[in-house]
């Protein structure tokens, strides 16, 4: 048998615990053993087990066999794919079948042979595998007809702030509306920008990125609008611009806060007039494009700043979408870990079911700074590294854990400050949430309210 799979060991008996874990530990992956089945639920919320070997008779009762037919209910209730191997000291066969009608894998009686044991262990884990990959198989199937159904298939959400971002999309893609996307590095504005175009008329033009960024000013001109043959030294051969690419489908502006005013002045110029002159032109070109735009500057107070045009500002907001940082839509971070699992999995010929629930704790704690580009290394690093067929925390490296969102740093040990600022953190998490706020808090409804008013919030 290859080392492989996760086995769990219940028996009340730790003479037997203790001898199959010392023979089967050279077999499999992992090997758990456990005295009493009431941590069973417990235990099978931390892990994944591919076999458990369950006891059918305890203590409490030592012959009939039904203390193991409620456990093996149980187990199955939590994990239907569960593969269970009854233990007992008092086998026969119509115990066998009644085992076998309520759902256990197979049946091994005491004493034990050590071959017996290793080969149903073996046999048990090749029925798990082949389970898996069948209910894998589904779910790929339900994803996909459920992806043809999906508008916006690339953005997983269930947070308010989400719901409000794809009700946007909905509204304005249709349209020819300039779009602004802000929000922080990370958040995913770019797939906002491709969701715009794929769901607008433009669908089956070009869509095309420029990253503003990394664009020197002194090419600014060159790789936007274009060049002719001979226009500067390097000007070897004519070359549209970005803008002329672009038309007839849409253009898609990163971080345009990058801008310095004399670009701004000219990007202004091209969008207002709808055309666009190469450098060593004549004449200039039409142009029609849809212009998107992003950013994860304070855009507004670059304009009271006087560092970004007003009137630049106005032609390309028309429509603002704002993505929420990831620590404001921690009901998302599951859905989001999960997803990233199964694409590494694949990518990595890894067999990772999940996240554990500690794991998974430790990520809806922490802050995230680099948003869901963050939490996509974070996954794809920790199924690299990852030995066992779940993510644990170890397995996980998140830099300034300190910073975890379950902390809180304050700048006074002034007792109102900090009520005051636990009251706000609380109602953010909640989403305003009164009933629930209060009770996060401790508090009646009534008793929030009149701190809230306390601190005019």
């Amino acid at each position: 048998m290859s080392k492989h799979g996760n086995i769990l060991i219940v028996d009340d008996n730790e003479d037997i615990l203790f001898s199959l874990k010392l023979l089967l530990k050279h077999h499999v992956n992992h090997v758990e053993i456990e005295p009493n089945p009431d941590n069973i639920p417990d235990l099978m919320q931390e892990r994944d087990y591919d076999v458990i070997l369950l006891d059918m008779n305890f203590s409490q009762d030592a012959s009939s066999g039904q203390e193991g037919f409620y456990w093996l209910e149980k187990i199955l209730k939590i994990d239907p794919l569960a593969v269970v191997v009854f233990i007992t000291a008092y086998g026969n066969t119509d115990k066998a079948v009644q085992a076998i009608k309520a759902g256990a894998t197979d049946f091994i009686l005491k004493p034990f042979q050590n071959e017996k044991i290793i080969a149903t262990v073996n046999s048990s884990l090749r029925l798990r595998f082949s389970q898996e990959e069948v209910s894998t198989e589904k779910n790929r199937t339900r994803e996909l007809s459920a992806a043809t159904d999906q508008p916006f298939k690339d953005f997983i959400g269930v947070a308010p702030k989400m719901k409000n971002v794809f009700s946007t999309i909905n509204k304005v893609a249709g349209t020819d509306a300039s779009v602004l996307i802000t929000g922080e590095n990370g958040t995913g504005k770019e797939v906002v920008a491709r969701s715009l175009h794929r769901n607008s008329s433009r669908k089956d033009a070009i869509f095309v990125n420029v990253d503003l960024g990394a664009i020197p000013d002194t090419l600014f001109e060159s790789e936007l609008f274009g060049h002719e043959k001979g226009a500067f030294t390097d000007a070897k051969d004519a070359k549209p611009g970005r803008f002329e690419v672009a038309s007839g489908g849409t253009l898609f502006l990163d971080e345009i806060g990058n801008l310095t005013l004399p670009l701004q002045a000219k990007l202004l110029t091209a969008i207002e007039r709808r055309q666009v002159k190469r450098l060593g032109a004549k004449t200039p070109k039409d142009i029609d494009i849809r212009l998107i735009c992003a950013t994860n500057a304070s855009i507004y107070e670059m304009v009271d700043n006087g560092e970004f045009r007003q009137d630049l500002l106005y032609r390309i907001n028309t429509v603002e979408i704002e993505l929420p940082p990831l620590r404001e839509r921690i009901e998302d971070i599951p859905l989001l870990a999960d997803h990233y699992l199964k694409i590494f999995g694949k990518k990595y010929k890894k067999r990772i079911r999940k996240v554990s629930a500690s794991a998974m704790k430790e990520l809806e704690m922490y802050n995230w700074p680099g948003n869901i580009r963050e939490l996509q290394h974070a996954i794809e690093r920790a199924v690299i590294m990852a030995d066992g067929n779940m993510l644990e925390p170890d397995d996980f490296v998140l830099y300034n854990k300190s910073k975890a969102k379950g902390g809180m740093e304050f700048d006074t040990y002034d007792l109102d400050e900090v009520e005051k600022k636990v009251i706000k953190k609380v109602l953010d998490k909640t989403h305003g949430n009164i009933s629930h706020a209060a009770r996060e808090l401790g508090l009646t409804r009534t008793s929030l309210y009149r701190r809230m008013e306390k601190h005019g919030l």
